[in-house]
């Protein structure tokens, strides 16, 4: 899936505006393949995968296209 990182926080997530969809969808630092949290910037595109977590969908293997 693609989309555009719209929200970044000082706590280390933030969300993606997810292509052709409604809802954005959660990411965690922890998920970034080949870049780094301080690396990415508010209307970087970004492709993922759509996973579940407990506290519901997320985004993962995140990397900056």
């Amino acid at each position: 899936m693609e989309g555009t990182i719209k929200t970044l926080t000082d706590k280390g997530f933030g969300f993606i505006a997810v292509d052709g969809e409604d809802k954005d969808l959660f990411f965690h630092r922890n998920e970034l393949q080949g870049v780094s949290f301080e690396e990415l910037k508010v209307g970087d595109k970004v492709s993922f995968e759509k996973g579940d977590s407990p506290k519901g969908p997320n985004a993962l293997n995140v990397q900056r296209i």
